[in-house]
């Protein structure tokens, strides 16, 4: 089963995760490191925890998600996985860092896609690809069913939904991609979110007052 590791990078205080397992394999999912003490922070837990990563994840390709990409890859020698609806998302990143005065230089190495539907492995834990678009085109969630829980990038927040101004956003779309895709989960399934504090499936669905089903 795997376990969580959450860290907050970057001015736009968004969520790193690091999954890992008992033998130490790990994936790092959506890393948002872009100063280097948050490097320093990532590297130091896994190797303190002796782990070794073998997967680089983005839920979705907004700057503030892949801001270390490059930098975890030549690390540890990883190949970047995205749905492929997110590619013109992710070819904008460095343009996009101009904009926000916070550039960046994008990973340049192969591109695995994900297929929703799917699964991933790390070793004998697997998770599940939730195709969740609405926020960016290709946004996808990890459900790692025995632990209990989704990474589920900036679709669905504590309270709050992702943005849907941004190109490619559409909010009948995120309101479809939740209610399908993350609100058909067991009620007790922890959400970590790509901004924000943990939740709870069924939490929102009482309380989101934007996709609240009771």
């Amino acid at each position: 089963m795997l376990s969580v590791k959450a860290f907050t990078f970057n001015p736009v205080q968004e969520n790193t995760y690091v999954l890992y397992n008992e033998t130490g394999q790990c994936c790092i999912i959506d890393p948002g490191c872009y100063f280097q003490q948050e490097r320093d922070a990532l590297k130091n837990f896994i190797e303190l925890t002796r782990l070794q990563p073998v997967l680089l994840l983005n839920t979705h390709c907004h700057l503030d998600h892949i801001f270390g990409n490059k930098w975890c890859a030549e690390t540890w020698d990883l190949t970047l996985h995205m749905h492929e609806k997110e590619q013109a998302v992710f070819d904008f990143g460095p343009q996009s860092g101009e904009m926000w005065q916070m550039p960046f230089e994008n990973y340049e190495g192969r591109i695995v896609y994900l297929k929703e539907g799917t699964t991933i492995d790390i070793e004998d834990d697997k998770l599940e690809i939730r195709f969740t678009p609405g926020h960016s085109p290709g946004s996808v969630c990890f459900y790692h069913e025995p632990g209990g829980f989704v990474i589920g990038g900036d679709v669905l927040f504590n309270g709050s939904i992702g943005r849907t101004d941004l190109p490619g956003g559409d909010y009948d779309t995120l309101i479809h991609s939740i209610q399908t895709q993350l609100f058909t989960l067991p009620d007790e399934t922890k959400v970590y979110s790509g901004h924000g504090p943990m939740t709870t499936v069924g939490f929102e669905k009482m309380n989101n007052p934007y996709v609240k089903l009771y």
